[in-house]
């Protein structure tokens, strides 16, 4: 029995060395190598190329190599009877925590708008914000936008949280599906942390932006399909967001001509915000491993119903 390690940016080699150096038992591939596809029992992956999970008959479990599992559902080879997990690493949330935390504070303080002027050579003291005068909204209050929106409550900070059911977080007003127009028009930095389901696919769209306060901020740290990119340079254009702060596209790398690039009011990064430590998410895999050849049940099992 083995494990299948698909991505295709060539890192594979940092996770077959991590697999090597925690449990060289364990038979681990490459699946650009040669490798005996029926001993194949769980694929551990990122993006990986359509098709591929029809190919290996004795699968029983795909792993995502992050906390997204949205490219999973979308390859038509997944199988229903498949397990999926995805990682729930402390590495990750407080990366996503000090991230989210770092654009609230740029924004709060204009940074971007400095280093503009910088380029131009032009020394001018901006107007900025205080504390007193954000609320933070998060959409998504998982595990990432629980942790985050604690993080930045312990700050100092107003913070709001909006997800499918009604969560219970000290410190923290929240609300669930059929709130989200009183979430919205409480909120005027909105960070987006939400799965990406059916019903989630397009929410940042015109009809959202215009129920948050005029000179709103968008930090979207997600996926790129939760975004129609013309809806938010239109809500920019016409004065009604006065920015955003965008790490994930719904295609990437983002192509050159896409209008972000260009846009002075929308930042932009190279989907940074959590990057998976191959050394930290290969222990869990490894323990889930073991749990799936023991028939023990799978920590951070996704529940496929719900697509998260």
């Amino acid at each position: 029995m083995a494990i299948l390690l698909i991505r295709q940016d060539g890192k594979t080699s940092q996770w077959l060395n991590a697999f090597n150096s925690q449990a060289s038992q364990i038979e681990c591939y490459d699946y650009n190598e040669p490798h005996p596809k029926e001993t194949i029992t769980m694929a551990l992956v990122w993006k990986q190329p359509h098709g591929l999970f029809d190919q290996y008959k004795n699968l029983k479990c795909v792993a995502s190599m992050g906390a997204g599992v949205d490219f999973i559902f979308e390859d038509p080879s997944f199988r229903q009877e498949l397990l999926m997990t995805r990682v729930v690493d402390p590495l990750l949330i407080t990366d996503m925590e000090e991230f989210v935390t770092a654009q609230v504070y740029a924004h709060m303080k204009g940074l971007y708008q400095y280093y503009s002027q910088q380029s131009s050579s032009l020394w001018q003291q901006n107007p900025y914000l205080r504390k007193k005068d954000i609320t933070i909204g998060i959409m998504g209050m998982g595990v990432l936008g629980s942790a985050t929106a604690k993080a930045l409550a312990i700050q100092g900070f107003n913070v709001l949280g909006w997800s499918n059911s009604k969560k219970q977080i000290e410190g923290i007003t929240t609300y669930e599906k059929l709130d989200l127009d009183l979430f919205l028009e409480k909120t005027n930095v909105l960070v987006c942390l939400l799965p990406l389901t059916p019903d989630t696919n397009g929410i940042l769209k015109e009809s959202l932006f215009s129920k948050l306060p005029s000179g709103s901020y968008l930090i979207h740290v997600a996926r790129g399909p939760h975004l129609v990119g013309e809806d938010l340079i239109q809500s920019i254009d016409n004065g009604h967001m006065c920015g955003a702060a965008i790490d994930v596209f719904s295609t990437e790398p983002l192509d050159t001509k896409n209008p972000f690039w260009e846009h002075p009011n929308i930042q932009i990064t190279p989907h940074c915000a959590s990057i998976s430590s191959p050394e930290s998410v290969v222990t869990q895999i490894i323990v889930n491993y073991n749990r799936l050849m023991s028939n023990q049940p799978l920590l951070n099992q996704v529940d496929t119903s719900k697509g998260y």
